[in-house]
């Protein structure tokens, strides 16, 4: 009998601060990780170093984000799970005008996990009772709102919702959960006074770092039995 092959996680906009912890992550338990990108940074040649097979898409089409899932379908005929953290963040501010904001937040945050996860859906069964998984990457936001970001929080408070409908449809055989952060970690170019000012805005004054998101993805895919549900890591920032 054959040794059985282990099946990659996807991981979407895997070349930066969250994504890229989690595929590093993966690849240190010899999980094989496929990550997209959408620009080329240096930390995509040492995920290819280490092991990780990298595509570049465009997600702001849809012909775009077909041509992703069928190079995906190219390289593998099965996924372990896929995790949906590719991610824009566009204040009404911009000079972008507003329909376009609304538009460019909608494809990112909604219409490229709708036609991934139906487009992926066969690469993902197969496993038996709960052996795939569907992570969407949300925010604090859903629950909160946002008076400079309305097009970010209303796209990421449809894929919270998408969440639920893509649990009911993929279940028992997948199980598809959302992760709603707040501050994780600070950008290197983040001054003093902003850090600070940030950190007061949670209970726990804490920026805790990708280790909170990346215990959390494990246990979400080690349960059995939790689907459909929205987990927020926020230091209890939306009780402020």
């Amino acid at each position: 009998m054959g040794e059985r092959v282990t099946r990659p996680v996807l991981i979407t906009g895997g070349g930066r601060r969250i994504g890229l912890a989690l595929a590093h992550h993966f690849l240190n338990l010899q999980q094989p990780v496929i990550v997209s990108y959408r620009t080329r940074y240096a930390a995509i040649d040492g995920l290819e170093r280490a092991g990780a097979r990298c595509i570049a898409a465009d997600f702001s089409t849809d012909n775009g984000i077909l041509a992703f899932a069928e190079t995906v379908k190219a390289h593998t005929d099965g996924l372990r799970a896929i995790i949906h953290n590719a991610s824009a963040w566009i204040p009404e501010k911009s000079a972008t005008s507003l329909s376009s904001v609304m538009q460019q937040m909608m494809q990112i945050h909604v219409n490229a996990p709708y036609l991934l996860n139906h487009a992926l859906e066969p690469l993902l069964r197969g496993q038996g009772h709960a052996g795939g998984d569907i992570i969407h990457f949300t925010d604090y936001v859903v629950e909160k709102g946002s008076d400079k970001h309305i097009a970010y929080a209303a796209s990421k408070a449809a894929l919270d919702n998408m969440t639920r409908s893509f649990a009911r449809k993929l279940a028992p055989e997948v199980k598809v959960n959302a992760i709603a952060p707040a501050l994780i970690l600070f950008n290197e170019s983040d001054d003093a006074q902003y850090r600070q000012e940030a950190l007061n805005k949670s209970l726990m004054k804490v920026a805790p770092g990708e280790k909170e998101i990346i215990d959390l993805v494990d246990y979400l895919l080690t349960s059995c039995y939790v689907t459909g549900r929205s987990f927020g890591v926020d230091g209890g920032r939306p009780l402020r």
